[in-house]
């Protein structure tokens, strides 16, 4: 395997399962010095030891902008740079919220991490990051469909696929690009339990997916390293979508 990120600084934010942790394994097998974010101490220490190559792994909340400002304390610490952010931690309820039932806590908690920490994940990466680095967001199909009781979450990744364009923007001077990727359903461990507690959803979700499967955390991981990579060297300000098709068609 070519090694597309042999000595590049890459935090995961959200890295202690499902995609972040794909991700950073992906990461690391080409080469990078990985940094991971997680709420819990022990599942990020169980990831670090399943990243493997000298990961390292920040206990911190990304909503939390002390927790932030900690992590890339860290970083700069250790290398003084950042070639890569990809800005995963996010939360999707598996409870339906249709609008006459939103509280304000739920609107809170969803787009204080959603929303407000992916913003200040990337912001305060910024005296860091090279220029010429990437950022990637972690967006979903939900920003551009109107899933039913899931208003809030919806709209929270419709923010995400608007900061990419504006972000795009204001980096534009230093080189630096921003891109979404924006999964369909994919069969993490989260996913998983919401299925089996849900007979028959796993089937309908199927069907909306022209390749009649969820993804896998990986399928996700290599479009994401796709993005933070040279090869997606002309692609800024875009979102892909890592959905069997279900959008397209």
């Amino acid at each position: 395997m070519s090694k597309r990120f042999d000595n590049k600084v890459v935090v995961v934010t959200g890295g202690s399962e499902g995609i972040g942790l794909a991700s950073a394994k992906l990461f690391a097998a080409e080469g990078a010095h990985v940094y991971v974010t997680g709420r819990r101490q022990d599942k990020l220490d169980e990831a670090v030891r399943e990243i493997g190559h000298g990961a390292v792994g920040v206990q911190g909340d990304a909503a939390s902008l002390a927790d932030l400002d900690r992590l890339y304390a860290r970083i700069g610490q250790d290398h003084g740079r950042l070639d890569v952010v990809f800005a995963n931690a996010g939360f999707a309820s598996s409870e339906a919220r249709p609008l006459g039932a939103i509280g304000e806590d739920d609107f809170d908690y969803l787009f204080g991490l959603n929303v407000r920490g992916l913003l200040f994940s990337v912001q305060k990466a910024l005296p860091l990051l090279v220029d010429g680095g990437t950022v990637v967001l972690n967006g979903s199909v939900a920003g551009s469909k109107g899933f039913p009781g899931q208003s809030l979450y919806n709209a929270s990744k419709a923010a995400v696929r608007s900061f990419a364009r504006s972000w795009t923007a204001d980096l534009q001077p230093r080189g630096i690009r921003v891109n979404v990727v924006a999964p369909g359903g994919t069969d993490t461990r989260l996913m998983r339990g919401y299925l089996e507690a849900r007979p028959g959803v796993e089937d309908m979700l199927k069907q909306m997916v022209p390749l009649g499967r969820l993804g896998e955390p990986d399928e996700i991981a290599r479009a994401v390293l796709f993005l933070a990579s040279p090869e997606s060297s002309y692609i800024a300000g875009a979102e892909l979508f890592v959905d069997g098709g279900s959008i397209a068609v």
